[in-house]
């Protein structure tokens, strides 16, 4: 699994020319499948991620995490972020997961990370053609990937 994670002050979703999600002071998640990816993937990402210490405390430093700072989660699925683009001009798509794969662990995904935080976290439309707005804090934007844990 591959997400790009942004700390934003605001986000939302919008699909079809209606809001269907949007979150406060938070992380938005972009998450992409592969067809390898595992439960251990998404139990090692969630705690990794709800843990990740990117939020202010009183002395200004980046030191408290998703859960402390008591901030939202928004989390789009999204393919495109295995794109390989070694070749040519077109980006290749052949490492991310199909549908039948890609939402069962999704869906997991997003119901670990709500387990992590002990509450209910937004999410886009799996496989839709989706408008996201976000307004990034600081900016803070961080890569992570499971294939590359240790």
């Amino acid at each position: 699994m591959r997400v790009v994670i942004q700390r934003v002050s605001e986000a939302s979703v919008t699909v079809e020319g209606k809001r269907i999600a949007e979150i406060q002071k938070g992380l938005l998640i972009f998450v992409g499948i592969e067809d390898t990816d595992k439960q251990e993937d998404i139990d090692w990402l969630a705690q990794k991620i709800t843990n990740l210490r990117v939020f202010a405390d009183e002395n200004d430093v980046m030191n408290l995490s998703v859960k402390d700072a008591k901030g939202d989660v928004l989390i789009i699925s999204q393919f495109t972020l295995h794109a390989l683009t070694k070749k040519g001009n077109r980006p290749s798509y052949i490492k991310a997961a199909k549908p039948n794969i890609a939402v069962p662990l999704y869906e997991a995904f997003v119901k670990k990370i709500e387990q992590e935080l002990d509450k209910t976290v937004q999410t886009g439309d799996f496989g839709a053609n989706m408008k996201v707005a976000l307004i990034n804090d600081g900016p803070v934007t961080i890569t992570i990937d499971t294939k590359n844990k240790e």
